[in-house]
């Protein structure tokens, strides 16, 4: 008998959908997604819309699903000879559990790539108007979040990378909201303005931007109780019509390889 295991020569692709809207996943993304004869996805992120690039694959929820029941199913498919998607939400290289999943595929000799996608920081900066990355004002975005139940280093305490003034994109901490709101005061100063990324991308996207000392009592006004991103950054606090400093790369009077 054949061994499908050995001629399949299709990995499993652990695919970013990026941050809710269909139409934000990369073309290489849906190209997966279109070929796809099994989708796996993260259900209490990506929403289904997204799935409308896959047009002849059983898609299966894994919300609800533990580790081994999901890389049992990835393991089972291709062994079939099918085509295996493993859809995450935003880019699966960000807060998507996806190293312990490659980890049990090792362990089965399959295969496996990663196609990565828009993540909900870029996608909320596109949302608010503004370069997370300004010259000699902030050239530097942490992407990060509180320590809840998953712990996080003590080096990457949120005061911390606070300390820094840098710009911050801070995922899954909104639960944490007042925490947030006590650490970020001190760092940046009560009346530095943030924002709430809420759904980002999706049709109930919103953006609320505040002062740090309303940040708290703002989330709870909004009711917004998940899948939302707090954005600070000096971006926020600078006026556009008004810029001190540009970049280099446009200065008429600064040459370089393409304009002299």
């Amino acid at each position: 008998m054949t061994d499908i295991k050995k001629t399949n020569l299709n990995p499993v692709l652990f695919t970013g959908a990026g941050p809710g809207d269909p139409d934000l996943i990369t073309v290489k993304g849906m190209k997966a997604l279109n070929e796809a004869d099994l989708v796996i996805y993260a259900g209490s992120l990506v929403p289904e819309a997204v799935l409308k690039w896959a047009k002849k694959a059983e898609c299966i929820n894994s919300a609800p699903l533990h580790l081994d029941e999901i890389t049992d199913m990835m393991k089972i498919a291709y062994n079939k000879g099918k085509n295996v998607v493993r859809l995450h939400t935003g880019d699966p290289s960000l807060y998507g559990a996806i190293f312990e999943q490659m980890a049990e595929l090792d362990k089965a000799t399959i295969p496996y790539k990663v196609i990565p996608g828009v993540t909900a920081a870029f996608a909320a900066a596109a949302g608010l108007g503004i370069e997370y990355t300004l010259p000699e004002i902030t050239q530097t975005l942490i992407l990060t979040r509180m320590a809840g139940r998953t712990p996080v280093p003590e080096s990457e305490t949120l005061e911390r990378l606070a300390s820094h003034g840098a710009s911050m994109a801070i995922y899954l901490s909104i639960t944490l909201v007042s925490n947030v709101q006590e650490i970020l005061v001190k760092a940046y100063g009560e009346e530095f303005i943030c924002a709430i990324a809420y759904k980002v991308s999706h049709p109930e996207e919103r953006f609320v931007c505040v002062p740090l000392k309303n940040l708290a009592q703002t989330v709870k006004k909004e009711k917004i109780k998940s899948q939302a991103l707090i954005v600070v950054s000096k971006s926020l606090n600078t006026d556009k019509g008004n810029m001190i400093y540009k970049s280099k790369l446009y200065d008429k009077s600064f040459s370089h390889e393409y304009r002299k």
